[in-house]
């Protein structure tokens, strides 16, 4: 039928003894207005109106009365519309209502955080008892706390967040409840008892950590009820921290059925059949790096002279051949957004069989991949690149460590045993030569850390904590990687191909004032006026040298940045100095990574590629990786004070990590784990926050705790259940060495 067919043509063709006409040509005739126009009369009316009275301003038909109810409930859950107490609809802007979400504290009050620009609004605890972190609400400002902030009421209740919490099982008084493992939810979860004719009631003991399913959300009558759906052994039993972090973040740890069959149906190996449309390039002597416990393979190198300059290949498995666009597999991998990488285990993105099989570079297989082969001069620049689809055979799977030694050490072992590849990785090492340069000339930041590995014993806790050194071999794939990345940027820009971009903007505002007045106390300037740039930040690095405060300086301007993202406006990535920047090399565990591949595919074809919202997509990946971030910090902290229980009364020394208004954390030396010193066991003195400084002040006496300070303390607590580690200042106990070696005895003793 033509677009231009009219509704009474299209009306003409139905049977008019069809008993459903009537009520399809209503459909067309009366069609249900728009929430846009809902909203356009209700404003223009300017108070709230009944739904009959909104019914007939519309010219809602009487047979559409039932379905325009739905539409106004679905407003009203979106937030847009409101009913009052009488009943009658309204617009929350119009009634100096804000809408947002819940952000809960531990001590039983929290936030709610606008969905427009505005600050964020203090809840009582009183008002807490109504809802869970997470909800989104619309409030109304009631005045302002003891603290001066807005202070607001929770009006209605438009999405509740959690449907299912974990935690642990606690009894008193003959009663059962749980106590949510997210500590900003402070609200205990009662246990309601198991539902008639259930064949096997779940009997949890006291301390155990369990799941419930919340059947009775809170309200200012009632606490939260839940009912128990999976019991997941005790706290202390290995893995359980891990167990833990998946259902506390809420991260996918199961593939779905669908995909689980769509993974079966894929081959396991690469058949004749796809190599179709394919460059052959399984002759050059690709390589993979990667660290010694690396599992899956996404990327490989090749690198020969050509004149003075260089022809660089990186080759990415080629995961969108199997993972379909729309598909279950596909979905699944959207909604994990990225692997997560725990110790000792990785929650992947993809099944095993693609990530560690059919996507990943294994050495003397063929594998399927996309190819951005790179010219870059004698100085680092990239004067022409290319992206195509090809088959590959990786020649060997090094490590950074044999590469190392064998480049950098000359180890005879080594270079014997690599042999025929030495050339190809001799003028690789070349090229990242002239890489690094360039990367210092355009002026990219580069901030030194300190990474850290956790070596486990037999039984699966930390045996000790290690700092992990990298080395040139790193940092030669890496550029490689950045290289490929920036030629995947360019190309999708200069197609005009909508995708992903990793997007890193420079301060705010607000920031820059800070970090300048804080500079100046040490002399320092930064560069670039109110917009500075990263090659501004990297002189001023060059200036700090090796002070003694270098950490102290290179921390607050690294705070001073905003965390990086994906989004479709390409605002180009500040900290890496890059007019244009996406994400291309590893698309076996980050989404993003693999929707490039799918515009650059659709760009060579000169099709579009247009997998839906492309801002709410790289809001999602956004949100996900910061998810996971999250989850593999639970892990490891808790790791962490699992090691250091053990270890109370014991005397460290270390550096003055963070300051904030209710004490100082300190990062420790050798062992690499962080606690807190409480204001009040900073001595005998009114200490207060100076945010400005970086600096804990006395009152009386004007000492200073400032950050990257050097101090001795003292473990006097570790608290498994909130993974916190609190620490005492040493030279507050006299004679604490000694002490500190009882202490930990009688600790060890009673554990």
């Amino acid at each position: 039928m033509s677009n231009k067919q009219s509704k009474s043509q299209k009306f003409s063709k139905i049977r008019r003894a069809d008993p459903e006409f009537e009520r399809e040509k209503a459909k067309y005739d009366h069609p249900l207005p728009s929430r846009e126009y809902i909203l356009q009369i209700l404003t223009a009316q300017g108070a709230p109106m009944e739904f009959r009275q909104v019914a007939e301003a519309l010219d809602v038909d009487d047979s559409e009365l039932e379905s325009f109810q739905r539409r106004l409930g679905a407003m009203a859950r979106d937030a847009q519309l409101m009913q009052n107490r009488r009943g009658d609809w309204l617009i929350p802007d119009k009634a100096d209502l804000i809408r947002g979400k819940v952000q809960g504290h531990p001590d039983g009050y929290g936030f709610l955080t606008p969905d427009e620009e505005g600050s964020d609004v203090f809840l009582s605890a009183k008002e807490m008892d109504k809802v869970l972190h997470g909800d989104r609400v619309i409030a109304r400002i009631i005045g302002v706390d003891r603290k001066g902030r807005p202070e607001g009421k929770i009006v209605e209740v438009t999405e509740r967040a959690n449907r299912q919490l974990v935690g642990r099982v606690i009894q008193e008084h003959g009663v059962s409840f749980v106590v949510a493992e997210n500590r900003r939810i402070s609200q205990d979860i009662l246990l309601a008892p198991p539902e008639k004719g259930a064949r096997k009631a779940l009997k949890p003991l006291p301390g155990q950590v369990v799941m419930v399913e919340l059947i009775e959300q809170p309200s200012k009558h009632s606490q939260p009820i839940g009912r128990l759906i999976e019991i997941l052994g005790n706290y202390a039993d290995p893995g359980m921290e891990i167990e833990i972090a998946l259902r506390k973040h809420e991260l996918p740890f199961e593939f779905s059925t669908e995909a689980l069959a769509e993974t079966k149906k894929l081959p396991d190996v690469v058949r004749k059949s796809d190599w179709k449309d394919r460059e052959d390039i399984t002759k050059l002597p690709l390589v993979t790096i990667d660290g010694e416990t690396a599992k899956d393979f996404d990327d490989a190198v090749y690198c020969e002279r050509q004149g003075k300059g260089y022809r660089l290949i990186v080759a990415i498995a080629d995961v969108s051949h199997y993972v379909t666009a729309g598909g279950a597999l596909d979905r699944d991998a959207y909604e994990r957004g990225n692997s997560v990488y725990f110790p000792r285990r990785v929650i992947p993105m993809l099944p095993e069989k693609i990530s560690n099989g059919l996507c990943s570079l294994n050495p003397q297989v063929e594998r399927l991949c996309m190819v951005c082969d790179m010219a870059i001069n004698a100085t680092g620049g990239i004067s022409r690149y290319r992206f195509y689809p090809a088959v590959m055979f990786s020649h060997a799977r090094l490590t950074y460590t044999e590469v190392a030694a064998a480049l950098y050490d000359k180890d005879a072992a080594t270079c014997k045993k690599l042999g025929p590849l030495l050339p190809q990785l001799e003028a690789l090492d070349d090229l990242y030569r002239q890489l690094a340069k360039a990367r210092a000339k355009r002026g990219a930041i580069d901030f030194e850390t300190v990474e850290t590995r956790m070596v486990f014993d037999d039984h699966g806790k930390i045996e000790r904590i290690e700092p992990y050194e990298r080395n040139d071999a790193h940092r030669l794939i890496e550029e490689c990687m950045l290289a490929a990345n920036v030629c995947a940027s360019e190309f999708l820009r200069e197609k005009e191909h909508p995708s992903l971009y990793r997007v890193h903007e420079g301060p705010t505002p607000e920031r820059l004032i800070k970090l300048r007045d804080f500079l100046g106390t040490f002399g320092f300037q930064l560069g670039g006026g109110d917009a500075p740039a990263a090659k501004d930040y990297a002189k001023l690095l060059e200036k700090i040298g090796d002070r003694p405060d270098k950490q102290l300086l290179q921390t607050v301007m690294l705070r001073s940045l905003r965390q990086a993202i994906y989004s479709p406006d390409n605002v180009g990535h500040f900290g890496l100095a890059y007019e244009s920047y996406t994400h291309f090399t590893s698309p076996i565990r980050r989404y993003p990574d693999l929707l490039v591949h799918r515009a650059i595919k659709s760009a060579l074809a000169t099709r579009r590629y247009e997998p839906g919202n492309w801002e709410e997509i790289g809001l999602h990946c956004s949100a996900t990786e910061r998810r996971a971030d999250e989850a593999t910090r639970d892990v490891e902290a808790w790791l962490k004070c699992y090691y250091m229980q053990d270890r109370v009364g014991e005397t460290f020394t270390g550096s003055i990590s963070s300051v904030v208004p209710f004490g100082i954390f300190v990062a420790l030396d050798d062992v690499f784990i962080e606690g807190l010193v409480h204001v009040s066991e900073l001595g005998q003195d009114y200490f207060h926050f100076d945010e400005s400084a970086h600096a804990m002040v006395g009152e009386r006496s004007g000492r200073r705790f400032r950050l990257s300070d050097r101090v001795s303390v003292q473990l006097v607590r570790v608290d498994m259940e909130a993974n916190k580690i609190d620490f005492r200042l040493a030279e507050a106990t006299p004679d604490n060495a000694s002490k500190g070696k009882g202490k930990g005895k009688h600790a060890r003793r009673n554990a």
